[in-house]
């Protein structure tokens, strides 16, 4: 499981490169980045107060509808119109305090995209990944004695609020976030300070999905985290244009992991999570934010789909690995930050079977392609 770049830092690094006159770039596998300790100011552990609590929430709401208007400059490329196909359905979330659809059965997300056409700029862009790069599977069961892969908790619906300070907070939602005691922690609890450490927290009754990045506990003040972002599972709205998540994309991390519920049920309805090493900057939404100084037009944009080739042969894989595939062709991946090339993002499940996941490694870059799903957008 690799570190990946998150934006803000990696931004700051790449204009102090800019500056000396020096050119970023990475060779083979990438080390774990060497990221800055937040502020060692962070919020208080002690839940809210009622009136606290309201006030938050305004702030909380008022956070989820901001759009901030902002100067992009759009490269036109015409978007097909698709052909008619069965009505979408949303995946589906099973929880103790009911069954909840992971955004709208529209959201992007939840696109099929088997038969848009493929970009003009795919071949460039999957030899700038690798040609000959297997996709790799970033969870399963455990890594480094810690659950493998990013860990999400379904909290209850009064589960008390938190507020975090945020390193990033201008382009990071107030809050206040459900942390419960001990929530599960991307790399575990002892994970480096300098890994990204997600928590995923979702309020099931609220349909709320709060996310957060580099999240840090301070025994006596509470939380800290490089970024935050809550979504509405009930809703298609994004975030503020130009806004990062607790994702380099400004993309929510949650809807695109593979989860073992899913493939046990045998079916995937949504896109997967992927990350490479070098990005353009530019992005295509539903992305919000790039995560690159490069204008190399080869590079990859953040928010590019991408899809196994509907006829690469599957039938060999185990069942595991086939679920996976299909959706793979059906739904794609979404590029969301920068990390190892091919890295495809799921939950830790003791039930997963690694060598089955393992098998998926078999494909390469050369059997994916790149799709269009909308102009890139350069700010």
């Amino acid at each position: 499981m690799k570190t990946s770049i998150h934006p803000p830092l990696y931004l700051l690094t790449a204009t102090v490169a800019f500056f000396l006159g020096t050119t970023l770039s990475v060779q083979g596998e990438p080390e774990s980045p060497d990221r800055p300790e937040p502020p060692a100011s962070i919020a208080r552990t002690a839940p809210l107060t009622s009136q606290e609590a309201e006030s938050d929430m305004d702030r909380e709401s008022a956070s989820l509808a901001d759009d901030v208007p902002r100067t992009t400059t759009e490269v036109q490329i015409e978007t097909p119109k698709a052909t008619k196909r069965p009505a979408p359905r949303s995946p589906i979330l099973k929880t103790q305090w009911g069954d909840i659809a992971v955004f709208p059965a529209d959201n992007p997300w939840n696109q099929d995209i088997s038969d848009l056409p493929v970009h003009p700029d795919s071949d460039a862009w999957i030899r700038s990944i690798g040609l000959d790069r297997g996709l790799h599977p970033d969870f399963g069961t455990v890594w480094n004695g810690e659950p493998n892969g990013i860990p999400y908790v379904v909290v209850p619906p009064d589960q008390p609020k938190l507020r975090v300070k945020f390193q990033y907070d201008e382009e990071s939602d107030v809050g206040p976030y459900p942390i419960p005691p001990n929530p599960p922690i991307e790399g575990g609890p002892r994970a480096p300070h300098s890994s990204d450490r997600h928590i995923i927290m979702i309020d099931a009754q609220n349909r709320r999905l709060y996310e957060l990045f580099n999240a840090i506990p301070d025994p006596v003040h509470g939380w800290r985290a490089g970024s935050g972002a809550i979504f509405d599972l009930s809703s298609n709205a994004l975030r503020p244009d130009g806004w990062t998540s607790a994702d380099a994309a400004g993309l929510p991390v949650f809807p695109g992991l593979v989860r073992y519920e899913e493939v046990a049920a045998g079916e995937i309805r949504h896109a997967l999570r992927f990350t490479v090493q070098r990005t353009q900057r530019a992005y295509i939404h539903p992305a919000r934010h790039f995560a690159s100084r490069s204008d190399d037009p080869r590079l990859p944009p953040l928010g590019l789909r991408v899809r196994l080739q509907a006829d690469y042969d599957i039938s060999a894989f185990p069942k595991t690995a086939q679920v996976i595939l299909t959706a793979l062709k059906k739904y794609g991946m979404l590029l969301a930050d920068n990390g190892s090339d091919w890295f495809i993002s799921g939950a830790p499940n003791p039930k997963w079977q690694d060598g089955a996941l393992a098998t998926i490694k078999r494909i390469k870059g050369r059997n994916l392609e790149c799709v269009v799903t909308g102009p890139l957008i350069r700010r």
